[in-house]
């Protein structure tokens, strides 16, 4: 695993040990990025579910002003610091060792009135964490109108009850065995 491309290009990465974590391959990271590219620079990244933090990392090479990663595991706090620290790009990050849900609430409070352009959610598959989340940036201030939400998700995920929760769908990538869903906030028909 490493950096695709910016400061911090080909730069590797660690990933935390252990079966629970499920790093996001180089190969979708690219794909992701490069559709997300022109819209990085100077941008407030939120990486829900770190893991590695490869993500914001991305991010953050590309030129991201901020990021938050956010992940409960102290395995994964302590991988996601060095590998900040060796990509040179902790002087941007925060790094939040909480549950999610709880995460979303206390960094609308702690960031005022800045608002996230991206926030990417990568739960483990097939539990459901997915609607919580969403539950939660419905009514935080960090996610406005124009923040784009992107879940990486295994392909048979169900999303149908998205609009219920306020968001809509504004686009779906599929991959081989996962897929990324962008939402925004409100209703675009």
């Amino acid at each position: 695993m490493r950096v695709i491309a910016g400061t911090a290009r080909s730069l590797p990465l660690k990933a935390p040990q252990g079966l629970e974590v499920r790093p996001t391959t180089d190969k979708i990271r690219e794909t992701l990025f490069n559709m997300l590219q022109w819209d990085i620079p100077g941008s407030v990244f939120v990486d829900l579910f770190s893991g590695s933090g490869a993500v914001g990392i991305e991010a953050l090479s590309r030129g991201a002003g901020k990021a938050y990663f956010v992940d409960k595991s102290p395995r994964a706090i302590s991988c996601i610091q060095q590998n900040l620290s060796f990509t040179k790009t902790a002087d941007r990050a925060i790094v939040i060792k909480q549950d999610v849900c709880i995460a979303l609430e206390s960094i609308g409070r702690r960031a005022g009135q800045e608002k996230a352009d991206f926030i990417f959610l990568d739960p483990p598959y097939d539990c459901g964490l997915e609607r919580e989340v969403l539950r939660v940036l419905n009514h935080v201030a960090l996610a406005a109108e124009n923040t784009v939400i992107i879940v990486e998700a295994s392909m048979g995920t169900d999303f149908s009850y998205v609009s219920d929760l306020g968001f809509s769908v504004i686009r779906e990538k599929k991959y081989k065995t996962n897929k990324h869903l962008f939402l925004k906030k409100g209703n675009l028909s």
